[in-house]
């Protein structure tokens, strides 16, 4: 009986040395412990026919518990980096860990920093944080560093055959239409003068005559009207047999002997080097235009007889009372293998039609562009002494196909 008493003491003492010790262990960090909290756990059942539940993490929530009770949630610690985005607009970004300032690594920066010095390898941050006015500013000619782009004043009849203001460019653009029966013969061709936010100012519209023994090209103010009948019949660009000169008239009528109506006056000529050998190149054309008076006035050119012409003048070198005007001679490129112009933006495809109108002596200034942006549309500048009308008969003189030229 006292033996009983004994072992049984002695089993007493083992089974609460026992549970001291497992006491102690679950006190110590690294294991789980059961809480009789059930809301917002997971509850995960533990084999064998115990009652006791245990609550067990895994996934993107292990990482937000506590070191020492897994049912705690770490709250997130936010910082917020002030930034600027590509359009020079204040931003803040919120980042997720320690604060920035205290000694992070560069894997804990989403984003550059602000007003550092970047490396040269670094370009994508100084795109991101640079402002507006310190990106390289656009290619611009010496004659475009002080002008005012140009508009319509008074009637568009006027304006027309008024040569441009001086400092003052004119952007157009020019739609060919080929659409209809006839019209992939005979397309018409639409002058704009082009304005702010896409904005077009209908200016002229040429179309190529039918059962004409030369290529005759009527222009007119009114896009439904082209007629001479028409009063807004505004000139007309004539060319020789071959194709190769193209004098542009307004709308009088050919001189003839005691006639009371107004006779028609030369408003430009246009002369195409004759290429019969076939060579491929670059074309060349020369501008033969009226003198300007002092007061930038156009000089009256109205020939009583061949010899007057604009054409006849400058083939026999009299060079009284006409200007004299050259395309720009291309640069051959190695890299595109072919022949390019600057044309500051305003042309993207290539073309043997577009060329850059200028003076020997004075090459810098353009007085006339065009080419083509698309396969039926094409952009046509053009400043002083140039007037939209005289402007337009040199570009349809590029569109007109000549026979020993190509």
């Amino acid at each position: 009986m006292a033996s009983t008493t004994i072992r049984d003491q002695k089993i007493e003492q083992q089974r609460q040395i026992m549970e001291q010790k497992m006491k102690q262990k679950r006190q110590s960090s690294g294991l789980v412990l059961a809480n009789d909290l059930r809301v917002g756990s997971a509850k995960r059942p533990i084999s064998g026919n115990r009652s006791r539940e245990l609550h067990g993490y895994d996934g993107p929530m292990q990482f937000l518990m506590s070191p020492i009770n897994p049912d705690q949630v770490i709250p997130l610690q936010t910082n917020r980096v002030s930034t600027y985005d590509e359009l020079g607009n204040q931003i803040e970004v919120m980042t997720v860990g320690d604060d920035l300032t205290e000694g992070s690594g560069d894997e804990s920066v989403p984003v550059c920093s602000v007003g550092r010095d970047a490396s040269a390898d670094d370009i994508c941050a100084d795109a991101a944080v640079a402002p507006l006015h310190a990106r390289l500013p656009r290619d611009e000619s010496p004659s475009q560093a002080a002008e005012i782009e140009g508009s319509v004043e008074g009637a568009v009849e006027t304006f027309v055959v008024t040569p441009a203001k001086h400092g003052t460019l004119y952007k157009c653009r020019i739609a060919r239409d080929r659409k209809g029966m006839d019209r992939g013969l005979y397309p018409t061709y639409f002058l704009h003068l082009e304005k702010d936010y896409g904005k077009k100012v209908f200016l002229l519209a040429g179309r190529k005559r039918k059962k004409s023994t030369t290529s005759n090209y009527l222009i007119s103010t009114d896009p439904t009207e082209l007629t001479r009948q028409a009063d807004s019949f505004a000139g007309k660009l004539r060319s020789n047999l071959l194709g190769t000169a193209f004098t542009v008239y307004d709308n009088g009528k050919a001189w003839k002997k005691n006639s009371r109506e107004p006779t028609r006056h030369e408003l430009a000529a246009v002369a195409y080097d004759t290429n019969v050998l076939g060579f491929k190149g670059p074309r060349k054309m020369t501008v033969i235009l009226p003198g300007m008076t002092p007061d930038r006035q156009r000089v009256t050119i109205a020939p009583q007889d061949d010899s007057e012409t604009l054409l006849e003048r400058w083939k026999s070198q009299n060079f009284d009372d006409i200007v004299v005007l050259h395309n720009k001679t291309p640069v051959w490129n190695d890299e595109t293998q072919s022949y390019v112009l600057n044309f500051h933006g305003r042309v993207t495809q290539a073309s043997v039609k577009n060329f850059q109108i200028v003076h020997d002596s004075e090459p810098d200034y353009v007085v006339m562009q065009f080419g083509r942006i698309s396969e039926d549309v094409f952009t046509m500048d053009f400043r002083y002494p140039l007037c939209a009308l005289q402007a337009f008969g040199i570009a349809l003189s590029s569109f007109d196909s000549k026979l020993a030229c190509e």
